[in-house]
C-alpha cells in the first residue's frame, strides 16, 4: 500500500499540474461516471493529502476524494498536443486539460465529498509528520493511554497518518524498540525520537519517491539534496523490512517477522529490546 510520502508527493504534482484549471473529468472505466460529471469544466482549485487520503477541492464546495488502497495508482503525465489520449488499462477517473493528464487505477475509494464528510476524515485521522501544523502531541495522547502494542499503534491511521508498514518496522529498528511494547508502557522521549525521525525520513521519500531508512544512504540523500543534486539510488536497501531470516545488519541475529496489524512487522528479536 502507499504510505504517505507517495500521497503528498501525488497531491503536490496533481496541484502543480491542474490548479486554477477547469480540466475535463471522465471514467473511461465507466464506474465513476456520474462522479466525473459532476466535477468536469469546474475550477480545480487545490489538491492536498493528509496521511494515506488524496484530496482535491473543486470550485463550488465539491471535492474528489481518493484513497489508493492496496493497488491504487494516480499517474500525472505531461503532453503538448490536444487529441484524445487513449485510456490503457481499467481507468477509473480521468482528468485532462491541453497540458496535462491525469490517470487514476484501481482505488480502494474514489468519491465525489462535501465539505462535511471532508471534515469528517480529517477529524478521523492523527497527525502526518510531512505536513507543518501535526501535532506529535495529538499521536501521543492516544499512545500512552493504549493496551495496544507500539507496532499495532503507528499502523492505526487514526494515531498516526500516513506511517505503513515499511516506515513501521524501520523506525522501530532505527531505535531499538521493541514492537511488542504496549503504548501505555511507552515512554514520551522514545516516542519523539520515533516521531522526529519520521519527520526527518518521510519528506526524504517525497524528494526522492523512494522510502530510504539506511544511515549511510540517508547521509548521502541528505548532502545530494542540500548540493542541489538529484541523489543517485540503487535498489531500495531497509535494515530488516522484507529480510526475515537474514542476519540482522547490526547484530547478526536473524529478523524475525509475524503479522501485526494485518501486514508482516519485521524485527530483530536481540537490537530491538528497548521499551
Amino acid at each position: 500500500m502507499p504510505e504517505g510520502h507517495t500521497l503528498f508527493a501525488l497531491a503536490r504534482d496533481l496541484h502543480e499540474a491542474f490548479a486554477g484549471t477547469t480540466p475535463e473529468v471522465t471514467s473511461p472505466q465507466g464506474k465513476f461516471t456520474e462522479g466525473a460529471a459532476e466535477l468536469s469544466g469546474r475550477e480545480l482549485l487545490r489538491a492536498t493529502s493528509r496521511g494515506k487520503h488524496l484530496l482535491v477541492e473543486f470550485a463550488d464546495d465539491r471535492w474528489l476524494h481518493v484513497h489508493l488502497g492496496l493497488i491504487g495508482s494516480f499517474t500525472v503525465d505531461s503532453h503538448e498536443w490536444t487529441a484524445e489520449v487513449p485510456a490503457l488499462g481499467q481507468v477509473r477517473l480521468r482528468l485532462r486539460t491541453d497540458q496535462h493528464v491525469a490517470d487514476l487505477r484501481g482505488p480502494n475509494l474514489c468519491e465525489v465529498a462535501s465539505p462535511e464528510r471532508v471534515d469528517a476524515v480529517l477529524d478521523g485521522l492523527g497527525p502526518d509528520p510531512l505536513r507543518p501544523d501535526a501535532d506529535p502531541d495529538v499521536a501521543w495522547a492516544r499512545i500512552h493511554r493504549s493496551s495496544r502494542t507500539v507496532g499495532e499503534l503507528l499502523m492505526d491511521q487514526s494515531v498516526l497518518a500516513g506511517v505503513g508498514n515499511v516506515y513501521r518496522s524501520e523506525v522501530l529498528f532505527r531505535h531499538r524498540l521493541s514492537p511488542f511494547t504496549e503504548g501505555r508502557r511507552m515512554r514520551r522521549a522514545s516516542w519523539r525520537l520515533v516521531w522526529d525521525d519520521l519527520e526527518r525520513l518521510m519528506p526524504l521519500g517525497v524528494a526522492t519517491g523512494r522510502i530510504v531508512t539506511v544511515e549511510d544512504e540517508l547521509l548521502a540523500v541528505e548532502a545530494a539534496l542540500g548540493r542541489g543534486e538529484v541523489p543517485h539510488l540503487t535498489e531500495r536497501s531497509s535494515y530488516v523490512y522484507k529480510r526475515a531470516g537474514m542476519p540482522c545488519l547490526t547484530c547478526g541475529s536473524r529478523v524475525r517477522t509475524r503479522v501485526v496489524a494485518g501486514r508482516n512487522l519485521f524485527w530483530c528479536g536481540r537490537c530491538q529490546r528497548r521499551h
